[in-house]
């Protein structure tokens, strides 16, 4: 039997290799250096430029820190070998230091992983939206049925979710909705492969016969570019317009012209968001989903700067499903990768890791 004094070797260096190629040194540094900024007594003079590094902090002990849990740990038990290894007397000890091995080298095959996340964005935040399709009430059903199995994947992990723009349907369900999930570690890694159109099959609840309907909802998952200078956008390319935020009636409605629509003018790409009163904010997050929305244009089309980027292809749109969910045959079959589970409900209440796991095996 190998001794564990080797295995732990082994480890260390595992552990080195790993680390170099995922820039956790360089990391660390990073967040020394905005402690030392932190620590400048005007810090939160310039309350936007204190926030984004509190944010980017927060993001760089998420990735981190794990890292240096482990090293600490098999330290530990490095150290304690000297004196316990081959020593009849202490076996009890000797066998904890080998359990504490063994829960180290689980924690470093999970750490691992994270070197499948090797996408430019793979490290973002994510602005995730929902689109319903051909179906009509099924469909708007059918988004909000998509919705809800995010937030429930969203609301396991213990992520942020915030809602940016949502439509209602007329009967039922939504039209579209745009969430930002945030406070996670590499979600638009993970999140990736969720982009595309969703087909639902099932017995409508929606028409007296009961029967049998197919519906469409298209999910686009972009990367969350909220420093201008990750995406650098020209003013001249830039067309915007203010409308009235449309609304329910009563109090409620917005009686001033708040809602903004931002479009980029080389691509057509048009975003419009109305959610918050203050045309600022709408405008701030107009621009945020136009920066992401353009920079998941360059990867996809592998073009290095905007001016290359071609507009969105409509062919994309509904009809070239990723993922068939059947509920009557209790099949969900992912048609990229193969992947199939034989109790959609289970994945429609939020258990996504299984596909998510099959995306980044296979992508």
């Amino acid at each position: 039997m190998e001794p564990l004094e080797k295995k732990v070797k082994d480890l260390w260096a595992q552990i080195e290799e790993t680390s170099k190629k995922l820039g956790i040194l360089e990391l660390r540094n990073e967040l020394h250096e905005i402690d030392k900024k932190m620590l400048v007594p005007d810090f939160w003079h310039n309350a936007k430029e204190a926030s984004e590094l509190s944010k980017r902090r927060a993001f760089l002990v998420t990735k981190t820190q794990p890292w240096a849990d482990l090293r600490e740990s098999l330290s530990d038990t490095t150290e304690l070998l000297v004196y316990y290894e081959g020593d009849e007397g202490n076996k009890s000890i000797y066998e904890d230091l080998l359990k504490q091995y063994q829960r180290d080298k689980q924690t470093f095959d999970q750490l691992k992983k994270e070197l499948r996340f090797n996408g430019p964005y793979d490290d973002h935040d994510v602005i995730l939206s929902i689109y319903a399709g051909a179906g009509g009430t099924d469909a708007q059903d059918w988004a909000q049925m998509l919705l809800r199995m995010y937030s429930r994947w969203a609301e396991n992990h213990k992520l942020a979710v915030k809602t940016v723009d949502q439509s209602s349907g007329e009967t039922a369900g939504i039209k579209s909705v745009t969430l930002e999930i945030t406070s996670g570690s590499f979600l638009y890694g993970k999140l990736a492969g969720e982009h595309g159109v969703h087909r639902l099959v099932r017995k409508s609840p929606f028409n007296s016969a009961g029967s049998r309907e197919t519906s469409f909802a298209k999910v686009d998952v972009l990367p969350m570019i909220d420093r201008p200078e990750e995406v650098l956008i020209d003013d001249k390319d830039l067309k915007i317009d203010t409308f009235r935020a449309g609304g329910h009636g009563g109090q409620s409605v917005n009686t001033t012209d708040s809602a903004v629509r931002v479009t980029h003018i080389p691509t057509g790409v048009s975003v419009a968001i109305q959610n918050e009163r203050s045309q600022l904010q709408n405008k701030e997050t107009a621009l945020t989903i136009l920066r992401s929305r353009l920079a998941q244009l360059q990867v996809e089309q592998h073009v290095d700067a905007l001016s290359e980027i071609k507009g969105p292809s409509q062919a994309n749109e509904f009809g070239s499903q990723i993922r068939n969910y059947i509920l009557d045959d209790r099949i969900l079959k992912d048609l990229r990768t193969g992947y199939e589970n034989h109790d959609p409900q289970k994945i429609l209440d939020g258990d996504l890791d299984p596909l998510i796991d099959a995306w980044l095996e296979n992508r």
